[in-house]
């Protein structure tokens, strides 16, 4: 199956996942993904991932969903930048996610950062998603 936007393939499979009440969604292995899965598991968004092989013997990764007082962790993840139209962001243009309360996921030169991290580093960079 060919699919022209990963990233966008992985928050809609976490979204589809919680809105059915899975503990796990597979997903394929990219570097990509792989980066913007230890941010979320990072920020407390996730459980937890791991490498493992599907019945096909192809590598995916098994995303553990996490959910919290009846409901998932994440409430809204939404893709920002899209193949078909990029945005990007400067250290002086970066805005908090729901004063604070979420995070803005980049794709800068130093690796995938949060937008705190990204202002810490002093760099810009994709804004791949937002998450809250």
């Amino acid at each position: 199956m060919l699919i022209l936007d990963p990233i966008g393939d992985l928050l809609t499979r976490i979204r589809n996942g919680q809105k059915a009440r899975k503990e796990f969604v597979d997903v394929p292995v990219s570097k990509e993904r792989e980066a913007v899965l230890k941010v979320l598991v990072n920020e407390g968004y996730l459980s937890g991932y791991t490498k493992e092989k599907d019945k096909q013997e192809f590598d995916i990764l098994r995303v553990q969903l996490k959910y919290s007082s009846g409901g998932g962790a994440i409430q809204m993840i939404k893709r920002v930048s899209k193949p078909g139209k990029r945005v990007y962001a400067s250290v002086r243009t970066l805005r908090p996610v729901y004063n604070g309360l979420g995070i803005s996921i980049l794709s800068t030169s130093k690796g995938v950062l949060t937008d705190v991290q990204a202002r810490e580093f002093s760099v810009g960079g994709e804004v791949l998603c937002s998450v809250f």
